[in-house]
């Protein structure tokens, strides 16, 4: 009798070898009919590993997650019809952040479309927007390689999502033997980015207005990854103020003296002054929109250095465009920028950082009922291990990590930082787990993100946790019964009183579920013992939550000089909603208080 034969191999076969002739090790998802010969090509091979969530939504923001933390293309799978929509919410949010994310979506065979077919959805129309850049649908086993390979160049080149599309009749068609033929195409798996250099005449006119200037600020995005020392370099020889935008928070050592911490409404007092009272403005790999935050148009001359040529000028009116990648760009312009020295400039910008590390430790420490979610953060930045890896949640936990959190040289944090999707930060810290599971995760978030996704997905961790060389995985969970953010935002911009039924969250005993699973469960209601909490977490041998029972009356004040005008329709929103927020109140005046002694300074 003979062997066994070998299976036919199918084009659902052939797409697994292709993505790990892309390098994928790890694809994040839900299974579903729509894409069951996929999940049959996966078992029958050697990789890509698959990480099940417990809802598509987070298998794409863990996919995010794994662009963000390790620079790869993450990937997502999904069956077709509400699978397929609930992978929305984390594509936009690659799109709106920058990074590379191909989702592979199934279908219903072609031979029933447009038949109103059960779980049948005009997918290439549900994703134009979102993967605008590319989404395809393959409708034959040859088009089944060039479509993959399209896919991660195109979301590589544009760091954008792609979405391909695969059928179920065609995943389960015999892989075809491409031949040269009309018709036919025959493609490789390989990309290699563009190195871009700036221009020598864009270099030295960037110079020549830097070089006038006498009041330099810069803002620092996302895009300076890779250029860190150069930063610090350019700032030191011009005296200038160090802002950051939000995504580029871990990519500025924030205990330097001319590191003015983030800008924009959730920022600093420092990056306030330094924004208000610059004359010349550097902006380096950001398209932060807090715009409001700029220096007024005309008050400041203005140079912006980005990868991407049409970003250029979207913020602000800048005079000069340098196009190419952060670091060989301040290289160029290193030396041809004259070296300050000292000046009253950056003496100024100085003493705002140590005004606003001073005013940042006193809020930390300002009584509140019964704990300060500031101080929370303040004391977990006095431990935070140089290794780690921090995930932040949507919601007031992002004006604390802004504000509070100082990261390490190294230590890597992400968040959904311009779609500002809550219920990012444990599929986040899953992904990076899962790519440096020697490594320990910190994970901020209130309890609105928690309710909304994070507690379904610890579930995950908890099948996951025990792989893990370093099992520390610990999500401190801001519990102030309250979405506090929004309520801080119909005060302050509609001037409108708190929504009972809108704002206020049911009670969850975090720390006893943490327990049902398996984790260590910690609940503080004294401030007092969270710096206790924190090392008791940190020593754990198994995944911790940390529940915290913070002050929602803790009020989410913009940075100084912009704050008092704000402060007003928070305060007539308060006193329409009655006796009551007399608590608010008192804290909102305490922090205005604060913020004035900080300006008479």
């Amino acid at each position: 009798m003979g062997g066994a034969q070998e299976e036919p191999e199918l084009v659902a076969d052939l797409m697994v070898r292709r993505l790990k002739a892309w390098g994928v090790g790890r694809i994040f998802g839900y299974s579903g009919d729509g894409i069951n010969p996929l999940m049959g090509a996966l078992r029958r091979a050697s990789g890509p590993e698959f990480i099940q969530a417990r809802h598509e939504e987070n298998a794409a923001f863990m996919a995010v997650g794994h662009a963000k933390y390790t620079g790869e293309v993450g990937v997502v799978v999904s069956t077709q019809g509400p699978g397929a929509i609930h992978l929305l919410n984390g594509l936009y949010d690659a799109r709106m952040d920058s990074v590379p994310v191909v989702a592979i979506v199934g279908q219903q065979s072609l031979s029933v479309l447009g038949s109103a077919y059960m779980q049948e959805v005009d997918l290439m129309h549900l994703f134009r927007d979102v993967a605008s850049g590319f989404r395809q649908q393959v409708s034959s086993p040859e088009q089944a390689p060039l479509v993959i390979d399209r896919a991660f160049k195109e979301a590589l080149a544009t760091r954008t999502p792609s979405v391909v599309i695969l059928p179920h009749d065609v995943q389960q068609a015999p892989a075809p033997e491409l031949d040269q033929e009309h018709g036919v195409l025959s493609t490789a798996p390989v990309w290699v980015p563009a190195q871009i250099q700036p221009r020598h005449q864009d270099i030295q006119a960037a110079a020549d207005l830097l070089n006038n200037g006498q009041k330099v600020a810069l803002l620092v995005g996302q895009g300076a990854r890779h250029a860190q020392e150069q930063v610090v370099a350019v700032a030191e020889k011009l005296g200038a103020a160090i802002t950051t935008s939000l995504l580029g928070k871990p990519y500025v050592d924030e205990s330097l003296p001319l590191a003015a911490g983030v800008m924009g409404h959730l920022g600093t007092s420092a990056s306030g002054f330094a924004l208000a009272n610059c004359d010349t403005l550097l902006i380096i790999g950001s398209n932060d929109p807090w715009t409001e935050f700029y220096p007024p148009p005309g008050a400041a001359r203005a140079v912006q250095i980005d990868i991407d040529s049409a970003a250029i000028g979207n913020r602000y009116p800048v005079e000069t465009a340098v196009t190419g990648e952060a670091a060989a760009s301040l290289d160029a312009l290193l030396p041809l920028l004259k070296d300050r020295g000292r000046t009253p400039w950056r003496d100024d910008v100085e003493q705002a950082v140590r005004s606003w590390h001073e005013l940042s430790l006193e809020r930390a420490f300002t009584p509140a009922d019964p704990v300060n979610p500031e101080r929370v953060v303040h004391e977990l930045s006095r431990r935070l291990p140089a290794n780690a890896q921090v995930a932040v949640d949507v919601g007031s936990s992002v004006y604390w990590y802004a504000r509070q959190l100082r990261l390490p040289p190294g230590v890597p944090a992400h968040l959904s930082s311009t779609l500002a999707s809550m219920g990012c930060a444990v599929p986040y810290g899953i992904a990076a787990k899962l790519a440096a599971p020697d490594r320990p995760l910190v994970a901020l978030a209130g309890d609105g993100a928690m309710q909304m996704a994070g507690i379904t997905e610890l579930i995950t961790v908890s099948r996951l946790w025990q792989q893990w060389k370093d099992p520390r995985f610990i999500v401190c969970v801001l519990n102030n019964r309250e979405l506090a953010e929004v309520t801080w935002e119909q005060r302050e911009m509609e001037t409108e009183p708190r929504f009972e039924s809108s704002q206020a969250l049911p009670d969850f005993n975090y720390a006893g579920y943490a327990e049902l699973l398996g984790f260590e469960g910690i609940r503080v209601e004294d401030p007092e013992l969270l710096g206790q909490a924190w090392d008791r977490a940190l020593a754990a041998n198994r995944p911790c939550i940390i529940e915290v029972l913070t002050d929602p009356d803790v009020p989410l004040l913009p940075p100084f000089p912009g704050g008092r005008a704000q402060a007003e329709s928070m305060m007539e929103a308060m006193e329409k909603e009655g006796p009551q927020t007399q608590h608010a109140r008192d804290l909102l005046s305490v922090y205005l208080r604060q913020e004035q002694a900080l300006a008479e300074d």
